[in-house]
């Protein structure tokens, strides 16, 4: 079922782009993929707060997730020339403390989105 959750998510970002092409900013791609994927029927949450617990303290201001969708994947969107190695290790780190499955990052600054996509799995 989360593979057909995800080809949704990937058509609606395709649409996204589509309509407003590349160079924007993150938060206007956040915005209009949020609408998109609500359109479709999906539970879609933003800028969910992931707290980080150190030892005995719970900080609750420590990241905040683009999108969520159904409660376990998790949305990282991106306006960047390329991807880099902080860019994963930043969506594996979200997916690790909330324990959530699957993971795409997005990259709306390419031509092609499909150049654009990274997807990751929860293997812990």
């Amino acid at each position: 079922m989360d593979t057909k959750i995800t080809e949704k998510i990937i058509g609606a970002a395709i649409e996204v782009h589509k309509t407003l092409g590349p160079g924007l900013l993150e938060s206007a791609y956040q915005e209009c993929l949020f609408f998109e994927l609500k359109n479709l029927g999906l539970k879609v949450k933003k800028e969910v707060s992931l707290p980080i617990i150190y030892k005995d303290i719970k900080l609750d201001h420590g990241y905040r997730i683009d999108l969520l969708v159904e409660d376990k994947i998790v949305l990282e969107l991106k306006t960047v020339e390329a991807f880099t190695d902080v860019h994963s290790a930043q969506i594996l780190t979200y997916m690790k403390l909330g324990n959530y499955p699957l993971g795409l990052l997005i990259n709306f600054h390419t031509k092609l989105l499909k150049n654009g996509l990274k997807r990751f799995i929860n293997t812990i």
